[in-house]
């Protein structure tokens, strides 16, 4: 995906670190595309805001990030990257500070669907994704396992983005309203039009 496209999805949010919620982006992508063990992976990301994100989310099982040094847990680190791929593979989001430092795996985002309108068909991660960014003044970057990576702020969906070609023609039918699309090496973003241009 090329800068210019990635600048578009970067652009709809205001209040995070936006190297940060880059990187995140580009290791969702590499999930969805990758996959894990064989078989598709589906995944979140919450960024910025963490510490109102770990005051509403709760660990599934003991996380396997807590005690390390910070030092250890930033996304730049490529054996992080490798290290949050294999944990995508059990239950539940990752914490990512607004300096980009993975500060939990494997948590339980509370959700409150109040207020909360999302397209038939996304699961549980995206009512959380949702629900974390409304709730708090975070950015959600969701795998699907159907390898769509969605980017939610304020509690809506503000980005989709197909690493494969081949899923657009399945992801148009579940768009609600008019949509841009626009690809780039390979990969496509698909945005709510802006009624108002």
């Amino acid at each position: 995906m090329s800068h210019r496209l990635l600048k578009r999805v970067l652009d709809q949010v205001d209040y995070v670190n936006k190297a940060t919620l880059e990187k995140i982006i580009w290791l969702a992508i590499e999930i969805a595309r990758e996959g894990r063990e064989g078989r598709k992976v589906g995944t979140l990301f919450v960024v910025s805001d963490s510490e109102n994100v770990l005051k509403h989310s709760r660990p599934l099982i003991l996380d396997p990030l807590f005690g390390h040094p910070d030092d250890k847990k930033h996304i730049d680190d490529p054996n992080v990257r490798e290290t949050i791929k294999e944990l995508a593979l059990l239950d539940g989001g990752f914490v990512v500070s607004d300096d980009g430092i993975c500060l939990s795996a494997c948590r339980y985002i509370e959700t409150s669907v109040e207020g909360i309108e999302l397209p038939l068909g996304l699961g549980s991660r995206h009512v959380a994704a949702a629900s974390v960014t409304k709730r708090t003044r975070s950015v959600a970057v969701v795998v699907s396992e159907s390898a769509i990576v969605r980017v939610f702020s304020r509690g809506e969906i503000i980005s989709r983005i197909i690493p494969e070609i081949w899923l657009l023609s399945r992801h148009n039918r579940r768009m609600n309203g008019a949509y841009t699309e626009e690809t780039d090496e390979g990969v496509t973003v698909v945005r709510e039009a802006d009624e108002s241009a």
